[in-house]
């Protein structure tokens, strides 16, 4: 069985995730063992249906496991009841959607501090200075979303899910729903996030040039790891998927 080494950030130990039973079951994940490490940027790409979002749902603990261990930040996470995990994924993990999910009544920068004041958590405003100048939104702050474009709103929701520190970033398709232009943009502050900020991120994507800004990018099939590439090229990536 494979243990956290010492540079993971998060790990999965022998998980699997199956859906349903007899002839109707399904198995989104087949034993799968994966570290990741801090401090880098992991891409997670396969065709529909390939487990690649069931990997992130589980690994972010936004879904259940049917069977193995997974462990963020030294804490094992599976056996932790429904209560303990909001509160853990509130304060460990950062999350990056299609939908940019702020509030259209807040400015940028109450969108940005919301989750950290309902959960009664001191803001550090020397961090969020530092995350909002790394992002481009000093002057953008008092911008409601409607305000914002495409662009700017997800930089937005990327400095929400930063300022709590995140032990790690997840991003679900963060780019799906965004034109060329703003797509580059999008991928351009998650690949900051990492190198500016030290930020551990996990994206799953479907665009191979996306998962090319990555430092490694993983290959699911069947529910399966086929491949784990170190900084591969778009057609390197082609090939394997």
């Amino acid at each position: 069985m494979e243990t956290q080494t010492p540079q993971a950030i998060a790990s999965l130990s022998n998980v699997s995730k199956i859906y349903g039973n007899g002839t109707t079951q399904v198995i989104a994940l087949n034993d799968v063992s994966v570290d990741f490490r801090a401090g880098e940027f992991t891409a997670i790409m396969g065709p529909s249906g390939s487990g690649k979002s069931t990997m992130l749902h589980t690994l972010a603990g936004l879904d259940s496991v049917t069977s193995g261990k997974i462990s963020i930040d030294g804490k094992e996470i599976t056996g932790l009841s429904d209560k303990d995990l909001t509160k853990f994924r509130r304060d460990h993990i950062g999350f990056i959607f299609q939908s940019f999910n702020l509030i259209p009544t807040l400015s940028a920068h109450d969108n940005i501090e919301l989750p950290m004041r309902l959960a009664g958590r001191k803001i550090d405003a020397k961090w969020m200075a530092s995350i909002v100048d790394s992002l481009q939104l000093t002057e953008r702050l008092t911008h409601k979303p409607y305000q914002l474009s495409g662009g700017q709103q997800q930089r937005v929701a990327v400095a929400r899910a930063l300022v709590a520190r995140p032990a790690i970033l997840v991003a679900d398709e963060p780019t799906g729903n965004l034109d060329s232009v703003t797509t580059a943009e999008v991928l351009n502050l998650l690949r900051s996030a990492v190198d500016q900020l030290k930020q551990t991120v996990i994206m799953v994507t479907h665009d191979r040039h996306a998962a090319a800004i990555a430092d490694r990018v993983l290959i699911v099939k069947d529910g399966q790891i086929v491949a784990d590439l170190d900084h591969p090229t778009a057609d390197e990536i082609a090939q394997v998927a």
